[in-house]
């Protein structure tokens, strides 16, 4: 995926709705990827964006957390952490192989295929306008909302 490609996907979030990205055409998408729910990183993630969630809907996006856990294990972590967001399952892989994202990983010394905390930010016509790779989850959500708030070159 490169920015101004068109992107769509269909999945389902922890409530075992169905999601389709085209569900929100007409406004920008705050997509980000990582790796397990309720791990450390993650959760550190997954909080600042709750934390910057008023402030995100306010400058109109949508914020969609997405991993390959199953909904009930989304299910379990949304609701640890208070998470005001759908989190989507990608438990097959296809979105993420769609965005690139599954990357080989050293998990203490043994090499294994993961999600690469990623995140995409996607304008209102559904083209990616941002791509945020290798993401340090500190201080990621403020990152993105000041991306979301730049005036549009064009």
């Amino acid at each position: 995926m490169e920015v101004h490609d068109k992107v769509d996907f269909t999945l389902q979030d922890e409530q075992e709705h169905t999601v389709h990205l085209a569900g929100f055409a007409g406004k920008p998408v705050v997509l980000f990827f990582y790796p397990r729910a309720d791990t450390p990183g993650c959760t550190i993630e997954a909080c600042g964006f709750r934390d910057t969630f008023e402030k995100l809907q306010n400058a109109g996006a949508v914020v969609l957390g997405i991993s390959r856990d199953t909904p009930a294990a989304q299910k379990k972590f949304k609701e640890k952490y208070n998470l005001p967001y759908p989190l989507l399952a990608d438990v097959d892989e296809v979105v993420s192989k769609q965005f690139d994202v599954l990357k080989e990983k050293n998990m203490y010394g043994k090499m294994v295929m993961g999600i690469e905390r990623t995140t995409f930010l996607i304008g209102p016509d559904q083209r990616i306008l941002k791509i945020f790779p290798k993401v340090k989850p500190e201080g990621h959500a403020e990152e993105v909302l000041a991306a979301i708030k730049e005036p549009k070159s064009a």
